[in-house]
């Protein structure tokens, strides 16, 4: 067990390298719930992500993703979360280990801007390796082949509300289920494994040597708190060249 935005997160299920090989091989099943998120709703709400992300959210349609660093003034990265553009005027940012509500807040608040800052209700459960399409279609229908990667569509199924994505943190593709009623957590576990037994499904969690080879950034344990995101290779989806500013640019560009 250990603790992730302060929250118990299993690190494993008791066979680090039974689950390295359902990952790798057939398709994983996570709890990964500890990866919360931030909800930005409102008529500024577009204002406000853009401001705060160091990458150009203009032209980001409704039902697609973006992953953006998020720096403070000083250009030191504070997250690396993906941006979900569930609305014209709304948004998650989908974060790793660190207090981001707060920054969007205090910065919303401070630039005076209309838009409410939050936790939603909205729990990740990660289906992840390579049959994870297979089980996800298995329990949904073959539509869901169709959906590109870093695209989503909210869906319910047998009344379990929950958003699909095509991500997660590994390198063997899958989805990610955000459940959006957190009292049908179990409900949704035990569906998506009836629909992976087939396929070998199997209990897991991310996992340290896969997400290396497969060169996943992890954010804190790859760098230090002072780190910018020029300097951990995440130069590519930083937009330096945007016409508009956003927290960090002018520290970036010295």
């Amino acid at each position: 067990m250990t603790t992730y935005n302060h929250m118990y997160m299993p690190a494993s299920f008791g066979d680090p390298d039974a689950e390295y090989e359902a990952l790798v091989e057939r398709v994983s099943l996570w709890d990964v719930s500890c990866e919360r998120q931030v909800e930005v709703v409102g008529p500024d709400a577009f204002e406000l992500v853009q401001y705060v992300s160091a990458r150009d959210m203009a032209g980001c349609a409704v039902g697609r993703v973006r992953y953006a660093p998020v720096c403070d003034h000083d250009g030191t990265l504070l997250n690396d979360p993906m941006i979900l553009k569930l609305a014209e005027d709304r948004f998650w940012f989908s974060i790793a280990d660190s207090d981001l509500v707060l920054w969007v807040r205090a910065v919303g608040a401070e630039r005076g801007l209309d838009c409410r800052v939050f936790e939603p209700d909205a729990s990740p459960l990660g289906v992840q390796g390579p049959r994870a399409e297979d089980t996800v279609a298995v329990l949904l229908g073959e539509w869901v082949r169709d959906i590109p990667f870093f695209g989503f569509v909210e869906v319910e199924h047998d009344g379990i509300p929950f958003v699909l994505c095509r991500s997660g943190w590994s390198g063997q593709g899958g989805f990610e289920l955000f459940l959006t009623d957190g009292s049908r957590g179990l409900d949704l576990w035990n569906a998506v494994w009836a629909a992976g037994e087939p396929f070998g499904i199997h209990p897991g969690g991310p996992t340290l040597n896969e997400r290396i080879e497969s060169g996943l950034f992890s954010y804190r344990a790859d760098c230090g708190g002072e780190a910018t995101p020029l300097e951990v290779g995440l130069g590519r989806f930083v937009s330096l060249d945007r016409a508009d500013d956003f927290v960090g640019k002018s520290a970036l560009l010295a």
